[in-house]
């Protein structure tokens, strides 16, 4: 194809000489003047219909992916299982400034300056593209530019609809607030085949170093950072969240904003609830009788999603309600479809990827040239097996009902997978399908994020894969959003306790997936408890209606749930009740819980710390119970 360079639009960055250098001695630096030139790059010097992202390392040329031309899109492979999800140990920190992450000094045992400099030699003789984009979606964004080998555009065309299509023309001069460099080769040459990704920060320029083609480290989760940095900074947050406004039958909205570790149902929450072939929902099977449990709603609310996973609580869309308000981060979702067995699932989700209004950017889906590419016909891995973590890049406008204006939140839920807790063996899987808790143990759950286990997002790494296997836990720390971020715990501990106890007309919720004691759920009891609060005005509730539960770290369970007239089983809300569980099992698998959050939460108790966290952690160290909590922080009903 034929692409006109517009390198001239460079001049109007600010840029340091030594990236300016790089660019200018490129023998080619294409700047897309549309979405469409940028989707033909991606497809190749031939347009398809396979395209092989090949690389010289040491004279060996190595495959680092395939791009297939498919009627909807392009479905990118990848040859190695290891690159088809984020590697929880890539980030390094380069530069000097707080953190508590690893520095590249301390991990490579060098300074990280003639790396960099390796890199912009290296992209120095490769043929470019430079893309620019706004970091936290186009209203609220911060200027920025990629700087990629042309042979991988995929990684570009996929960051730009994640984060939304600008130009130049559009944003004049500017100082690049991040820059996003692409070096696909040092993953060979410098660091051993491993994923790893070098954040170095300055107070006004955030530069991510990309040393491999997965782009949810870097595109993704790499953008994130810059927006946790821009946050700290500035003293707000960018939430590891989905939210959801939910119609009921009757006409009334809540607008449901839910957290948790990867895996914990951020993107579950956007989607509809899954019904039987004879209309029923199974709720639950039991994994000892494998008796299912089927209830009957006639009809379901109406779902509209607001943000599917970085969510921004930006000061300028607060409107001083008491609610937080919050607007999406995002111009395009990565959705993960590994729930996707067979057709109609998700049917509206279905007809948008197979007949999107553009070519769409696919990860780890079996494509076959020229034909469509299939949202549940997942790439094996080398076991065989599906890839866990397969994804497709969809801009949020082709989402059916979404809302584009910021929208405050009436209730807060966090999702935690639980394994199955039995008599026989005991474990922490015994949250009920629902709890109410306080502000306080809201944030202690945030703080430790446990990850629970069989996550599909990422590869684990070897010592998390051992504790997930014997039934212990892995935290991913402070909101969920802890490995994205670049600095300090306690710091984002604080920045987050101060935006709990800001916005005091929140109601509170925990719900699990996977398990609920004896009882194999997926995530049907967040889908009903998603339904349940919605049909109760905003998730509202009479103190009557609840009592403790017996691990005060749930707070507090409701007495019953009703929906459409009936009432789901007792033993859903209790599991100690359940006859295979009982209180032993669930004792058992409370200390489990408070043993992990104990051991977790000492890390937290520094001199920065504020005195509220310090007063919350020490009471959950004191064995606290649900009205301790309560009394610290009081609860909205």
């Amino acid at each position: 194809m034929t692409v006109v360079e517009h390198r001239s639009y460079l001049d109007q960055l600010t840029l340091a000489p030594e990236v300016r250098a790089a660019l200018e001695a490129a023998p080619a630096v294409i700047i897309p003047a549309t979405r469409a030139e940028l989707y033909e790059l991606t497809l190749g010097p031939d347009g398809g219909p396979v395209f092989s992202v090949d690389y010289d390392v040491d004279g060996e040329v190595i495959t680092e992916a395939t791009v297939t031309r498919c009627r909807n899109g392009a479905a990118v492979n990848y040859p190695e299982d290891y690159m088809r999800r984020r590697d929880p140990k890539c980030m390094v920190i380069a530069d000097d400034r707080p953190t508590d992450k690893d520095r590249f000094a301390d991990r490579f045992g060098h300074g990280f300056a003639e790396t960099r400099q390796e890199t912009l030699d290296w992209l120095s003789r490769q043929e470019l593209i430079v893309v620019p984009f706004k970091a936290g979606g186009p209203t609220y964004g911060s200027p920025s530019i990629a700087i990629v080998p042309r042979n991988a555009a995929f990684f570009a065309t996929a960051l730009v609809d994640l984060q939304g299509w600008v130009t130049f023309e559009q944003l004049g001069e500017f100082a690049p607030r991040g820059i996003v460099y692409v070096a696909p080769p040092f993953r060979h040459t410098h660091f051993d085949g491993r994923q790893v990704v070098v954040h170095d920060r300055s107070e006004t320029l955030h530069e991510i170093f990309a040393y491999n083609l997965y782009p949810g480290p870097s595109a993704k989760k790499g953008v994130f950072s810059i927006l946790l940095d821009i946050g700290e900074q500035e003293g707000w947050i960018t939430a590891h969240a989905s939210s959801v406004r939910v119609t009921t039958p009757y006409d009334n909205e809540t607008v449901i904003m839910h957290e948790g570790a990867s895996g914990g149902g951020k993107s579950e929450m956007c989607q509809e609830l899954r019904r039987e072939h004879d209309g029923r929902i199974l709720l639950g099977t039991n994994v000892v009788t494998q008796e299912p449990y089927l209830i009957t709603l006639s009809e379901t609310s109406d779902l509209a999603p607001v943000t599917d996973d970085m969510t921004l609580c930006h000061p300028a869309v607060q409107d001083g309600s008491g609610k937080m308000v919050v607007a999406d981060a995002e111009d395009g979702w990565f959705v993960r479809v590994d729930n996707l067995k067979n057709y109609g699932e998700d049917v509206h989700f279905e007809r948008a990827v197979i007949h999107p209004d553009e070519p769409l950017i696919f990860f780890s889906i079996d494509g076959v040239a020229d034909a469509t590419a299939l949202p549940w016909e997942h790439t094996p891995d080398s076991t065989g097996k599906p890839c866990p973590n397969p994804r497709v890049v969809i801009p949020r406008r082709m989402v059916k009902g979404v809302v584009n204006d910021p929208e405050p939140v009436d209730v807060r839920t966090f999702g935690v997978r639980m394994p199955a807790c039995t008599a026989d063996a005991p474990s922490y899987g015994i949250m009920g399908l629902t709890h109410f808790v306080p502000p306080s143990i809201a944030w202690l759950w945030r703080l430790i994020a446990p990850r629970g286990d069989k996550n599909p997002s990422i590869g684990e790494a070897a010592d998390a894969v051992k504790k997930l296997e014997h039934g212990g836990m892995v935290s991913e720390g402070v909101g969920s959003y802890w490995p994205f971020s670049t600095g300090t715990k306690v710091e984002a501990a604080n920045l987050l306790l101060t935006q709990i106890t800001e916005f005091t007309r929140t109601r509170y919720v925990l719900t699990p997936n996977q398990h609920v004691g004896a009882y194999k759920v997926g995530f049907s009891a967040e889908w009903l408890t998603r339904e349940w609060l919605a049909r109760k005005g905003g998730g509202r509730m009479r103190a009557e209606n609840l009592e403790p539960a017996r691990c005060a770290l749930f707070g507090y369970a409701p007495r019953e749930i009703t929906l459409d007239g009936q009432p789901v089983r007792r033993t859903l809300l209790r599991p100690e009740l359940q006859s295979q569980v009982g209180t032993a099992a669930y004792d058992a698998g409370c200390a489990i819980l408070t043993g992990f959050f104990k051991a977790e939460l000492g890390q937290y108790l520094t001199d920065d710390l504020d005195p509220l966290g310090r007063r919350i952690i020490e009471a959950c160290l004191n064995d606290a119970t649900v009205e301790d909590y309560e009394a610290l922080t009081p609860m909205y009903l």
